[in-house]
């Protein structure tokens, strides 16, 4: 009895751990400070280019960025590509890693 009483709270305890995080692609979960410091970095970094909103329709529209391919993101932003510099030198990986949280989840209105 005390293993099936178990069993039928682990879905309430699994879905109420989650409660305030952000879902990512493949379910995994960023913290609200995670996305909030991508967006900072955000603002402080890409925004001269991507736009305030991710949006600059000039350049790649991260609004539009495939939420599946964060190694895609993750070497871009690092690496650089086409005309965008490499941020590796100047963004830490953390930094980094919470840029893609911003990006695949952050506020894009």
């Amino acid at each position: 009895m005390f293993f099936l009483k178990w069993f039928l709270l682990l879905p309430v305890l699994a879905f109420a751990s989650g409660a305030g995080y952000a879902q990512a692609p493949g379910g995994s979960a960023f913290a609200p400070a995670q996305i909030q410091r991508g967006a900072n970095v955000f603002a402080n970094f890409c925004t001269p280019c991507h736009g305030e909103r991710m949006g600059n329709p000039e350049l790649f529209n991260l609004r539009e960025f495939p939420k599946s391919e964060r190694d895609r993101f993750i070497n871009s932003v690092s690496n650089g590509k086409n005309g965008m510099p490499p941020w590796r030198g100047q963004l830490k990986p953390d930094e980094i890693e919470a840029l893609w949280a911003y990006v695949s989840t952050g506020d894009k209105d």
